[in-house]
């Protein structure tokens, strides 16, 4: 097989490169080659498979893959040569809905940091606010695992396209998230089609990214914002994978020495004795433990969903990394908590899992995507990983009823309806949001391999 890339600057916009990828002999190409996952380094050790047997009912699968790749072609179409990256769809909300969700008296409920969209925003699409959006990366990371996903040439193109806006980033500082933006991105480009200045610029990010480690504290810096002195969200865990990924790159221990520091950190203080996870702990300068609380959660003792997702996520990879037992149990007994708290009857999440289980209460679809992702990942890793696969299929395909996946030619053009972003900062809720659309479909291609399935047999 034999892949010939050619990288060169478009001097039509500064900054920016311009991707071409000839690939030659391309039958069966990104069916046949080992494609790593966003942030999974080499031998994620995905069961090998035979192909699907006779009387296998894959029929909910093959819609799916063909409704996400309607959705982004789409979608790149409408937003042809623009640099506008799809994040959501604007919803609105009422302080009575909020105060009840989040169990608040009215009368003392601030509302000074919720600015709702004018009326005529309402139900259209939602841009990043530019490329240094912390979800920047994910509308070219869907484009990148649909081709992979279909071999579909156009989706190839617009990945292209799309990923070469984030050029820039390589250079940014201010964030932790520059492991969601350039990871998802960039190295899903470096993992389809390897090319030397994609590679560099994923050193130069995780460069960047190991610059917001404080040895004292043990952690890497998340937010440069809000009240607190050192914060850091269980977010974080989930930028981890860009460490380990360069760490396979380059061969330099610094990389995973950090990654693994931190996780050991969060282990330590981020945890409740029956698994769930704070959302914030912010640090005093000498390591010790500021506070811990919640910015996007139904209050600071909850479990918002999403974060029990991102830390079983974050620990599954450790071990890959590892194979050290404790991140092992570490993701097991998150995700035990997880099987054994969701008590939907879809097992999707409510938006926090201790939100008012009423019909009114918004489920996260986007908590359901990462979830299924990490626990097909776990299946493959834990001794008994069955229970893990099971759950993580049923998840696969709730997401995929017409409860959750779009229609074609709806749905803004994003492939999943029913996320919830940020509910107490008033911020998308019960909306579509690309990274639910990223893991859905990274979870999609891992479940995929497990099972030895390809696009062109179903």
């Amino acid at each position: 097989m034999i892949y010939t890339v050619l990288l060169y600057r478009n001097t039509s916009v500064p900054g920016i490169l311009s991707l071409h990828l000839y690939l030659l002999n391309k039958k069966n190409f990104y069916m046949n080659k080992l494609i790593l996952l966003c942030g999974a380094a080499i031998g994620i050790g995905l069961a090998s498979c035979s192909s699907p047997q006779k009387g296998d009912d894959y029929g909910w699968l093959k819609h799916a893959l063909n409704v996400s790749a309607t959705q982004l072609k789409a979608t790149a179409d409408e937003v042809n040569d623009t640099v506008l990256l799809p994040r959501s769809i604007w919803t609105g909300y009422e302080m009575d809905f909020l105060c009840n969700q989040l169990e608040r008296d009215p009368s003392t409920f601030r509302d000074s940091l919720r600015v709702k969209p004018v009326t005529a925003t309402l139900g259209t699409r939602r841009y990043c606010f530019s490329i240094y959006d912390w979800t920047s990366g994910f509308f070219p990371g869907n484009l990148w695992l649909a081709y992979r996903l279909t071999g579909d040439k156009q989706l190839e193109q617009d990945a292209i396209r799309f990923t070469n806006y984030l050029y820039p980033l390589r250079e940014y500082k201010g964030t932790h998230d520059i492991g969601f933006m350039m990871n998802c991105s960039y190295g899903n480009a470096y993992r389809t089609a390897s090319a030397d200045s994609a590679r560099q610029a994923l050193i130069q990010t995780a460069d960047n990214l190991c610059g917001r480690f404080d040895p004292q504290i043990g952690c890497i810096r998340s937010w440069d914002f809000g009240r607190w002195n050192f914060p850091v969200i269980i977010d974080n865990m989930m930028n981890l994978d860009l460490l380990f990924y360069v760490y396979h790159l380059t061969g330099d221990e610094r990389y995973k020495d950090i990654a693994l520091k931190h996780a050991d950190t969060t282990m330590k203080n981020h945890f409740r004795p029956d698994y769930s996870s704070w959302h914030v702990v912010s640090y005093n300068n000498d390591g010790t433990v500021e506070l811990k609380c919640t910015h996007q959660g139904k209050n600071d003792d909850s479990s918002w969903a999403r974060g029990q997702a991102w830390a079983v996520y974050g620990y599954t990879s450790c071990y890959r990394e590892t194979k050290d037992p404790k991140y092992l149990e570490q993701a097991q007994n998150i995700a035990g908590y997880i099987m054994k708290t969701v008590s939907t009857n879809d097992s999707i999440p409510l938006w926090d899992y201790n939100a008012p289980d009423s019909p009114q209460t918004p489920r996260d679809a986007s908590a359901a995507s990462v979830t299924a992702s990490a626990l097909i990942e776990l299946s493959t890793l834990a001794e008994n990983g069955q229970a893990y696969f099971d759950y993580a299929e049923r998840l696969l395909k709730n997401l995929s009823s017409p409860a959750y996946l779009a229609q074609p030619g709806e749905n803004q053009g994003f492939i999943l309806k029913h996320s919830t972003g940020s509910l107490p900062n008033g911020s998308e809720i019960d909306t579509p949001i690309n990274y639910a659309d990223y893991y859905y479909l990274e979870a999609l291609e891992r479940y995929m391999k497990v099972k030895g399935i390809q696009y062109g047999e179903l």
